[in-house]
C-alpha cells in the first residue's frame, strides 16, 4: 500500500506511526490539496444563504431543523439542509471551558474558515451521544487536525479553525450515525476515514489508515 508522502512525492521524517510524521510538505503541495478539497465543496458552500452576521459567543446557533428521530430514508433529505456555516462557530479547545457549551447527541463538523482559502474546508463530520465529553481524551481528528496545523506552520500558511455543533439530531445511535454518514457521502471531508483515500489526506502515515 503506497505511503501518503508517496502520494504527495514528498520524503518521510519525524517518529512513525504518527499522523504526519512520515514526512514534510511544501507549501505548494499543501495549497494544491486545499485547493481540491475547496473546488468539490465551493458548490455545496455557495448553495447556501449567507449567515446574517457573525454570530455572537453564546447565542443559539441558526439550525436547519431535523426530525428528532428521523427514519434512515430521510438521512440524505436531512444532509441536504444542513447548513454549516449557520451553525455557531467555536474554539478547538471548548472542552476546556469551565461548563460545557453543549450537551448531549450531536454532529459535529470541522471548518477551516481561513480568508486566503479559495473557500471554506470542512475537514471533519463526526456524531457522539453526549457532546461535552465527545473531545476529551484522544481522538483521531485531533490528531489530524494537530498534523494540518503543523504542516501550515511548517509551510508559513494561516488558518482559521472551528467546530460547530448540530444539536437537533437523532438521539437514537442508528439514525444519528445515518445522518452522519449521509454528510460525509455529500460533503467528503478528508479527515474521515471514510474519504481519505479519496484526496490522499497527508495527515495520516498510511494511506487508508
Amino acid at each position: 500500500m503506497a505511503r501518503q508522502g508517496e502520494l504527495f512525492g514528498v520524503a518521510g521524517h519525524g517518529a512513525p506511526g504518527t499522523p504526519g510524521a512520515e514526512h514534510r510538505l511544501e507549501r505548494h503541495q499543501l495549497l494544491s490539496w486545499q485547493q481540491r478539497v475547496a473546488a468539490f465543496q465551493k458548490p455545496l458552500f455557495d448553495a447556501e444563504p449567507e449567515p446574517a452576521s457573525q454570530p455572537s459567543l453564546f447565542a443559539a446557533p441558526a439550525l436547519t431543523p431535523a426530525p428528532a428521530e428521523a427514519p434512515i430514508s430521510g438521512a440524505e433529505a436531512s444532509a441536504t439542509r444542513l447548513q454549516p456555516l449557520s451553525l455557531q462557530p467555536q474554539s478547538l479547545l471548548f472542552w476546556r471551558w469551565p461548563e460545557p457549551p453543549q450537551t448531549g447527541a450531536a454532529l459535529y463538523l470541522v471548518v477551516d474558515q481561513e480568508p486566503s482559502l479559495p473557500g471554506p474546508l470542512l475537514l471533519y463530520v463526526g456524531e457522539t451521544g453526549e457532546a461535552s465529553r465527545r473531545w476529551k481524551g484522544t481522538h483521531d481528528c485531533k490528531s489530524y487536525l494537530e498534523a494540518y496545523g503543523e504542516a501550515l506552520s511548517h509551510t508559513g500558511l494561516p488558518s482559521r479553525l472551528s467546530i460547530r455543533f448540530w444539536l437537533d439530531v437523532p438521539q437514537a445511535i442508528r439514525p444519528r450515525r445515518a445522518l452522519e454518514q449521509a454528510l460525509i457521502r455529500r460533503w467528503q471531508p478528508p479527515f474521515n476515514k471514510e474519504t481519505r483515500g479519496r484526496w490522499a489526506t497527508p495527515f495520516t502515515a498510511e494511506a487508508g489508515t
